[in-house]
């Protein structure tokens, strides 16, 4: 289970303020926090900041990569802030996200092969959210062959089904489960990836949403997610449905929690 840190993202308070005033210790605490509870990759995002968001980022990984040395996941769509960030970027670089919508694609794809990133992939084309599970399963496989004609290797691909707040519709917690199952069921060896909390959002006890909603998922096939690993609860939830589902071999991952105190 690839799991990536969402808390260093400017759309978060304090963020965009320790970005600007360069504030080496605040960033590189997050970093530190989220990979000792977990955290495998961490996500970097600094899109509200605009003009400034190439400075931004590359300034990002450079400063979380001083004291986290495993590759991190830009998260961006514009595509100079992420030539620049990938400049100074050690490794290969997560992008977050290629879609199959073509300007997107055209624009993103000559970074990931110059640069051999691995890719989030949304499942989003230039029509807009798929409103079916198949047509999801349509553009997911559209996405899947662009990418492997062009050189990138299908262990290197995260699909994004783009989990939408059941806010928004009481249909979508089980829709976008069903998508889940259906990724897994016709792409067996891709990986599956989502923003955990997209679920919850303009609904009350947030926390308890996200956890229910990543052990269904996971129980579905996901093999990923965005999430804030700090949040205990959801890092256990995460941790027992991994041992119930054959996907934690001597239950190793989670014995270590239990060991560590996280499991509660």
């Amino acid at each position: 289970m690839l799991i990536v840190g969402e808390k260093i993202n400017t759309g978060r308070p304090g963020i965009e303020g320790a970005i600007i005033s360069r504030n080496v210790a605040h960033v590189q605490d997050l970093a530190l926090r989220q990979k000792l509870c977990g955290a495998d990759v961490l996500d970097l995002n600094c899109t509200t900041m605009r003009y400034r968001e190439p400075e931004g980022l590359s300034w990002l990984v450079e400063t979380v990569q001083t004291v986290v040395n495993e590759p991190v996941c830009l998260d961006s769509p514009n595509p100079v802030a992420l030539e620049e960030a990938l400049k100074v970027h050690r490794g290969r670089a997560f992008i977050n996200a290629i879609s199959a919508e073509d300007t997107r694609y055209r624009t993103l794809i000559p970074l990931v092969k110059e640069y051999r990133c691995k890719v989030i992939a949304l499942c989003l084309d230039d029509r807009g959210v798929p409103e079916t599970v198949d047509q999801e399963i349509a553009v997911a496989n559209r996405l899947i062959e662009r990418l492997t004609q062009d050189g990138v290797d299908v262990d290197d691909v995260y699909l994004d089904p783009l989990i939408r707040p059941v806010g928004q519709g009481e249909h979508l917690g089980n829709f976008s489960l069903e998508v889940i199952r259906r990724l897994r069921s016709e792409f067996p060896t891709m990986h599956i990836i989502c923003g955990v909390s997209n679920i919850s959002y303009s609904l009350p006890a947030r926390a308890l949403l996200n956890r229910t909603f990543l052990t269904l998922a996971i129980s579905a096939g996901l093999d990923g997610a965005i999430l804030d690993p700090e949040n205990k609860s959801l890092m256990a939830s995460l941790r027992a449905a991994e041992a119930l589902l054959q996907k934690d071999p001597g239950f190793r991952r989670y014995v270590l929690a239990f060991r560590e105190g996280q499991l509660t």
